[in-house]
């Protein structure tokens, strides 16, 4: 049997988009710290830029921002030059951009017979320009960077993409119907691209984070007490071990489908949940 380590991870160069987000910075850091160089891309330069510094000073491993929008395919072209030039070519790519907007979320979480004058506070009132917004950041923004940064690893004939999905893709959440069926088309698009990739030495697999508090969320889940709200106790009460996530614990889900150790594995999700996507509700 061959000893079992990330050593393989040593010098490799890693794309993130998103890089500067909650979970983007613990990703970020748990590659610096294994050796892997990272280009941090989003679309403020000045954050990405903070970041990168900052991670390059706390670990030793070089470390650069970029900024692009992961919807624009040139732009993307662009900085590919300029990551090439930095930092030689891709080895991995981390698709942790996306979001959601309001106009794509309900302010009911169901419509009952007693509510029916508020039908714009329901299903009804979507505005589809923001269904259009979160399609785009979510999955053309996983779709148009795979297509950019994995031709390195296709010449190359190895290399990784790991796509951030989450646990409403695989159970939708009320209120937010565009953010669940765009992740849910993440997780599809990760198996195909796996499937198309297989014979390439390129792998595409995904991570399904459950629930962890990030700038985007904080405001639902938490009252400015620092107890849960009504929604985000609803969250805690359906989450086996009963709490929120660390970003940090993210990082090993990571580091491990990045390795060579888990060379044998493609198209798959992994949820990092606390139990969430194996809970029933009783």
């Amino acid at each position: 049997m061959s000893k079992i380590n990330c050593d393989d991870l040593k010098n490799k160069t890693a794309v993130i988009t998103g890089g500067y987000g909650v979970i983007g910075t613990a990703l970020v850091k748990s590659m610096a710290y294994a050796g892997v160089k990272t280009a941090v891309i989003g679309r403020n330069r000045e954050k990405a830029e903070k970041l990168a510094n900052a991670v390059w000073k706390e670990t030793g491993v070089v470390s650069k921002g970029y900024s692009a929008d992961v919807t624009d395919k040139n732009m993307l072209e662009e900085v590919k030059k300029q990551i090439n030039n930095d930092l030689g070519a891709v080895d991995f790519l981390i698709n942790a951009a996306g979001g959601n907007a309001p106009e794509a979320t309900t302010k009911l979480e169901q419509l009952k017979l007693e509510n029916f004058d508020e039908l714009i506070n329901s299903f009804f009132g979507l505005d589809i320009s923001g269904f259009d917004f979160v399609f785009d950041l979510n999955l053309k923004g996983t779709v148009l960077p795979s297509m950019i940064f994995s031709k390195d690893m296709v010449i190359n004939k190895k290399g990784v993409i790991v796509n951030i999905s989450s646990m409403s893709a695989f159970k939708p959440l009320t209120k937010i119907p565009a953010y669940s069926a765009a992740k849910a088309a993440v997780n599809n698009f990760t198996q195909w691209l796996a499937v198309h990739f297989a014979k390439t030495g390129v792998r595409v697999n995904a991570i399904a984070p459950g629930f962890f508090l990030t700038d985007q969320n904080r405001f639902l889940l938490l009252n400015k007490n620092g107890k849960p709200t009504e929604r985000g106790q609803k969250i805690i009460n359906n989450t086996p071990m009963g709490r929120y996530g660390d970003v940090e614990e993210l990082q090993g889900t990571l580091i491990y489908l990045l390795s060579d150790i888990s060379k044998f594995i493609t198209g798959i999700v992994i949820p990092v949940d606390g139990g969430y996507n194996a809970f029933g509700g009783v």
